[in-house]
């Protein structure tokens, strides 16, 4: 682990119904971090819950319900800033996300200046295995046009969630979008507050074609009009709205 990686570095995890990866991926993670582990079992229904139970070295939180995926990276967030973490990284356990990752995202947190770096798995230097679902790259690319359109940021992947964020920034970012769609939320209220934002590489890796959004959302229209909604209500709310040069910002 990377000198950046202090001791007052915290792993997010929101976990749904991921009992056959999580052992794998929790120990992926141990093999390469020894700090704060927090995983939001998220309701889970697959036996996950008491996979969670028997690991010592990881805070549990549980939903007793499924609330969604911004609600657990919520949770999640409250709890790491509660043990006092300075710096949070948030992945997904589903297998998609490479451990070793998480000391570059410290070192780059640390030296690059920003208050979140973003993984994207569509830069140059960005590796690839397995092969996206047809029309998701597509719909990512729509996405992120819109929130650069307002921001002048530049993004290439306004969803992935490997993500490294200073606490100091977590505490001036209020979200309350419980779906998926949370990540354009964040990304409003990360413009309004002025917070720097950069992107590091990190693979494209898809294993489970499988992986259902749910309520309807599978369809890429219909989750098109969703992110779209949950962006513009949170922009609209917005205080810096009227700014006549946001990427100026």
């Amino acid at each position: 682990m990377s000198d950046e990686c202090s001791a007052r570095t915290c792993v997010v995890m929101p976990v749904y119904n991921e009992a056959l990866s999580l052992l794998g991926v929790l120990d992926a993670v141990r093999a390469v971090f020894d700090g704060w582990i927090v995983v939001v079992d998220d309701g889970s229904t697959d036996g996950t819950g008491l996979l969670l139970e028997r690991r010592p070295d990881v805070w549990l939180v549980r939903h007793t319900h499924n609330r969604g995926y911004g609600a657990s990276l919520r949770s999640g967030f409250e709890v790491a800033l509660e043990l006092g973490a300075e710096t949070v990284i948030t992945m997904d356990c589903d297998g998609q996300h490479e451990p070793r990752h998480i000391s570059e995202f410290c070192t780059d947190l640390a030296l690059g200046g920003a208050d979140i770096v973003s993984g994207s798995r569509y830069l140059p230097d960005s590796g690839a295995a397995g092969v996206p679902p047809a029309g998701r790259r597509a719909l990512n690319e729509r996405i992120t046009a819109t929130v650069n359109a307002l921001t002048g940021w530049g993004l290439t992947d306004a969803f992935c969630g490997f993500k490294a964020y200073r606490a100091d920034a977590l505490r001036r970012i209020a979200t309350d979008e419980p779906g998926y769609a949370m990540p354009l939320e964040l990304w409003a209220r990360a413009w309004e507050s002025g917070l720097r934002v950069r992107e590091m590489p990190v693979e494209r890796i898809y294993n489970d074609h499988d992986r259902s959004f749910g309520h309807d959302l599978d369809d890429p229209e219909r989750r098109y009009a969703y992110y779209t909604a949950v962006w513009e209500r949170a922009v609209g709310e917005s205080p810096q709205r009227c700014d006549p040069d946001p990427g100026g910002r």
